[in-house]
């Protein structure tokens, strides 16, 4: 696997795949590797994916420094990266929890964002507020399903802070547009390959300043499409519109029938990205 050293000095590993112009893609967990993004559903036909394994997750090296987990200081890694490809410019995807760095530095680096594609992404970056009624309101759209009534009892019981081990497990069918054995695999080995030390430090006190955030990003002229999904109760498509408007190139697709992982979860991803990254789908 290719690596590239930090600037902190810490050995960071990707996962290269596909034909085509680069593109640099972030996971999210927060802190997960890679490695679950696969080929994007097939984008990797148009799109030759460079997909960071952040620091201490996957085949990247432990910093001697954990307090380099927060998020704001892992900028860095990625400019590195791009300097690293030999890229002016970079074309950006981030999904879920990755989008925060991708934002933070879309803020600190507008000149090196050609395109920036978000994904049912997070918004701690930004500090919108997903409400307990948004979450729940998305979820009754699954209500003919049959793992519905468990799974929506334990959503309830999340977003009124009284969770358990046990309420997260069984609200994983909502992540998914099918809840079959794909998906429990997909969740299974995502828990697997977390690190949980670096998920805690990424959103460690002072990673995020979102008035600030948001002001760098109304002057960010790049082209920016969130693409959500219909179904998802992480990144409900109501607050994904308020997380375009904060762009001025900002655009909003909503993909019908598509959870937290609209790759796998819908037709349509690879010709939607791709006619937004530019090019033949």
């Amino acid at each position: 696997m290719p690596t590239f050293t930090a600037p902190d000095g810490t050995r960071l590993a990707y996962h290269e795949s596909g034909d085509g112009p680069s593109l640099v893609c972030l996971p999210g967990g927060p802190m997960q590797s890679a490695a679950y993004l696969g080929d994007l559903g097939g984008l990797t036909s148009h799109r030759r994916l460079i997909g960071l394994d952040p620091r201490g997750t996957g085949e990247s090296a432990t910093p001697e420094d954990v307090t380099s987990y927060r998020c704001d200081r892992q900028v860095d890694d990625i400019e590195a990266l791009r300097e690293h490809l030999g890229l002016d410019r970079v074309d950006l995807l981030a999904h879920s929890g990755g989008a925060n760095l991708a934002v933070l530095y879309a803020a600190r680096h507008p000149d090196r964002v050609a395109r920036l594609l978000l994904i049912t992404p997070s918004v701690f970056a930004v500090g919108l507020e997903i409400t307990a009624e948004d979450r729940l309101a998305t979820a009754r759209l699954r209500r003919d399903e049959p793992w519905f009534t468990p799974a929506y009892e334990a959503l309830e019981a999340v977003t009124v802070g009284r969770a358990t081990a046990d309420s997260w497990q069984a609200v994983a069918p909502f992540w998914h547009s099918r809840w079959d054995e794909a998906a429990r695999a997909l969740d299974e080995a995502g828990e697997r390959a977390k690190n949980p030390e670096a998920a805690a430090g990424y959103a460690a006190e002072g990673a995020f300043t979102p008035t600030v955030t948001r002001r760098s990003l109304a002057d960010f002229l790049s082209p920016v499409l969130l693409l959500a999904g219909q179904w998802d109760v992480a990144a409900p498509p109501r607050v994904m519109r308020e997380f375009a408007e904060l762009f001025p190139k900002g655009e909003l697709t909503v993909q019908p029938d598509a959870g937290h992982y609209p790759w796998r979860d819908a037709a349509g991803f690879v010709a939607r990205a791709q006619a937004f990254l530019g090019g033949p789908a």
